[in-house]
């Protein structure tokens, strides 16, 4: 997996999420149909805690991405409703169990379901999640979407556990984290744009050009959030700043600053990585010292040559609404600030 930096280039405005929007509007009102109908259970914790979390925001790029492409491929039936809300459950399903993973007090701005119904709970209802997302792939009918879909959920799964044990070790390489983003966020970006080409009944290079967009598109986007943890603060982010930092996670900003950094700099980034320097004081000083080296924005002009991969992918679909919102998508994934 390629890392080049493509430098990032001045705009006349900032790109926007908007035409993205404009363009599913009305298929995510059916998709949230779809996912509200389908966290109900008759135990009530169930959609309590589901909804604490689905009802809390986000910008539910996944389940667009599949709306997007299957517009991209001129689809014109419904069954890519319930696939991306199944896509959202996935998606769901791995964030109540990342927080409780993390030990996470915030996500978008609010208390997590963790630290509101407790550990136990949040891992059972993300389980209850997953199994509603295959629910709906069964209904669909489409060994290969199924296929796509699960597969995704387990590379996604690997990529968590990857990250897990990369976790304080102050050696992790660029490439291992880029392979480790590539799954548990990528992975999933990917099989919900491949579906899309799927369910329009388009060739299989169609099907890996729609891939490639969200592949590309996901390491962008990840890429960025890790970039906006040293670079933003909580209320933009939605998280407590420097959660990154003091889960000892190395994340690019980090591991380019580690490699450009003196020696007396190189020993500060063990002692924090390794957990014994996480104060708000080290914290500023994490931050300096990522200014310091501009690795922030080397961060974001490697999320820049991803994104501009994904554009490429699907310049071979006709020109139009669809193609022009999910190329702006991709820009909006690399300036975005939230």
């Amino acid at each position: 997996m390629s890392a080049n930096v493509i430098p990032l280039r001045p705009r006349a405005e900032e790109p926007s999420l908007q035409p993205m929007l404009a363009l599913t509007a009305d298929g995510m009102n059916a998709v949230n149909s779809v996912i509200l109908d389908r966290m109900q259970s008759r135990i009530p914790l169930i959609p309590a805690l589901a909804g604490h979390l689905i009802a809390g925001g986000g910008k539910r790029m996944r389940p667009m991405l599949t709306l997007a492409g299957a517009a991209l491929c001129g689809y014109q039936g419904s069954r890519h409703y319930k696939l991306a809300a199944a896509v959202e459950f996935i998606h769901t399903a791995t964030l109540l169990h990342d927080d409780v993973v993390d030990g996470s007090e915030l996500r978008r701005g609010k208390a997590t379901a963790n630290m509101v119904f407790g550990n136990p709970a949040t891992v059972l209802v993300g389980d209850f999640l997953f199994t509603r997302s295959f629910e709906l792939m069964v209904e669909d009918g489409s060994l290969k979407v199924l296929k796509i879909l699960s597969n995704a959920s387990s590379v996604i799964s690997e990529g968590e556990v990857d990250q897990l044990t990369a976790q304080r070790q102050i050696e992790t390489s660029e490439e291992r984290y880029l392979s480790i983003i590539g799954a548990k966020t990528a992975a999933l970006f990917a099989a919900a744009t491949r579906i899309a080409a799927v369910v329009a009944e388009k060739s299989e290079a169609e099907e890996r050009a729609l891939e490639d967009y969200g592949r590309n598109l996901g390491i962008a986007f990840q890429l960025v959030d890790d970039a906006m943890d040293y670079d933003s603060d909580s209320g933009e982010m939605g998280k407590g700043k420097g959660d990154d930092f003091r889960e000892g996670k190395m994340t690019l900003p980090v591991i380019l600053a580690y490699a450009r950094g003196t020696e007396e700099e190189r020993e500060f980034w063990r002692a924090a990585i390794g957990g014994h320097r996480t104060s708000d004081a080290d914290l500023a000083h994490a931050v300096e010292l990522i200014g310091r080296h501009d690795t922030v924005n080397a961060t974001r002009e490697r999320a820049r040559h991803f994104a501009q991969r994904a554009i490429d992918a699907i310049a071979g679909f006709p020109a139009g609404a669809a193609r022009s919102a999910m190329a702006e998508a991709a820009e909006f994934a690399v300036y975005r600030r939230f």
